[in-house]
């Protein structure tokens, strides 16, 4: 289990990949990020994948077990939008990687330092 407030989920997901030596594979459309979200890191050039997500949590589940989690997780009024977001593989270990909407695949680095906006 991990909070995903200090670097996002690129930082949480990074830190599981590393110590577990595991790749991770992300799902960027399967991310429940609200669209306001969206357009306002649209608007200020930051990836949500490392903003903080306070009040969140990103679980390991082994395969066998995501749908009774996934269950329990449901039943409870903060776990309504759990959702299978990715997998973790033999993959390229150590790494995370994003499918994107586009059909292809970015790595997920750690952040270095805090976002902040883009000036252009």
């Amino acid at each position: 289990l991990r909070d995903p407030t200090r670097g996002g989920v690129a930082a949480s997901l990074n830190e599981i990949a590393k110590a577990a030596k595991v790749g991770v594979t992300l799902v960027e459309r399967d991310l429940p990020i609200p669209q306001t979200v969206k357009d306002a890191c649209g608007l200020l050039g930051l990836d949500p994948l490392y903003v903080a997500n306070e009040g969140k949590l990103l679980a390991i589940v082994p395969a066998a077990d995501v749908d009774r989690v996934l269950e329990a997780m449901h039943a409870h009024e903060y776990g309504r939008e759990a959702r299978v977001i990715g997998s973790c593989s033999d993959e390229h270990p150590g790494m995370v990687v994003a499918q994107t909407g586009l059909g292809g695949t970015r790595v997920v680095d750690l952040p270095l330092g805090e976002q902040l906006p883009r000036i252009c």
